[in-house]
């Protein structure tokens, strides 16, 4: 069944949101090495939960946006636009990480869907 497994937080400021996000609930960041400006955000060790991610606001993006782990991006995104929601942004790779895209519900909420691809370019 797939399952939330990310979540991304974007920030006008990255530097600020950091900040607040470190100073009330002591979470951590690092530098992620890929393609991209990004902090992967560590949550915790030992209580359930996800980790996640802080990267500059794509204009006109708000809210914190979860992703969903799908074993097919394209299956997936048939059956989110059959089913009334929305594709939003284009399947696309990240390399190293697999395939996402971003999508809307009938509800008008953003969320993600990622097919984990190593190969992916």
């Amino acid at each position: 069944m797939p399952r939330v497994t990310h979540f991304d937080i974007p920030a006008d400021d990255i530097s600020r949101a950091k900040k607040f996000y470190k100073e009330v609930f002591n979470w951590k960041f690092e530098k992620w090495d890929g393609p991209m400006d990004y902090w992967m955000t560590t949550t915790g060790n030992k209580e359930p939960g996800i980790n996640g991610g802080l990267s500059k606001r794509i204009p006109g993006q708000m809210g914190i946006t979860n992703t969903i782990d799908v074993p097919s991006i394209d299956k997936f995104t048939k059956k989110i636009v059959e089913k009334g929601g929305q594709l939003i942004i284009p399947k696309m790779s990240i390399p190293k990480i697999g395939w996402f895209a971003q999508c809307m519900d009938t509800e008008m909420n953003i969320f993600g869907i990622i097919e984990k691809d190593e190969n992916a370019k």
